[in-house]
């Protein structure tokens, strides 16, 4: 007779997310994985399939959790200003518990540059086209701007989220801001 799961999924991937976040695919071993999620190998192979499906996961619990974020950017009505609230909003986030662990997405897409694992760059595409596609939507508010020029800044404000993603790894908020500020003057 099958055991009953003694744990929530979402719960358990919650906590892998967070280490994965923290240390990378590569450096995450899957006992680190049981440790973290409080189940044990059978249990997370039955659930997920493998490592790799535990951090498809991890990368859709991160997309969720950033879904807030994303919400908020949407629904405001003040263009440039929306898309630079966000970007300081997204250094709370991802430093959030002091884990200075920068973008889950982004952190991702390094790791995995030379991969060849299509579900990986999939689930990164998704994210990022999304992401600058609401980017275009909210330069649209400046209507001197043809579509070529707001795909051009789409893609720089992309790339500069990015940047933002790795320095928060790395430097204060003194030098954050400093480099959101700088961003938002070039558009």
């Amino acid at each position: 007779m099958a055991r009953k799961k003694e744990y929530i999924e979402e719960e358990v991937i919650e906590k892998a997310m967070v280490l994965f976040w923290r240390n990378g695919y590569e450096m995450t071993s899957v006992r680190m994985l049981e440790k973290a999620m409080g189940i044990n190998q059978f249990s997370m192979y039955s659930s997920f399939g493998s490592k790799h499906g535990v951090f498809l996961e991890s990368i859709k619990c991160y997309s969720k959790r950033m879904s807030a974020l994303i919400e908020k950017l949407k629904a405001s009505n003040n263009g440039v200003e929306g898309i630079k609230q966000f970007f300081y909003d997204s250094i709370l986030f991802s430093n959030e518990k002091e884990n200075e662990k920068g973008c889950l997405i982004t952190n991702t897409s390094n790791e995995f540059a030379e991969s060849e694992d299509k579900m990986i760059k999939e689930l990164i595409v998704k994210f990022t086209t999304n992401l600058k596609g609401i980017f275009i939507e909210k330069l649209r508010a400046d209507t001197s701007k043809d579509e070529e020029v707001l795909a051009q800044q789409g893609n720089y404000l992309l790339i500069a989220k990015q940047g933002l993603s790795v320095a928060s790894r790395v430097y204060g908020q003194k030098e954050l801001n400093d480099y959101i500020e700088m961003t938002f003057k070039n558009l």
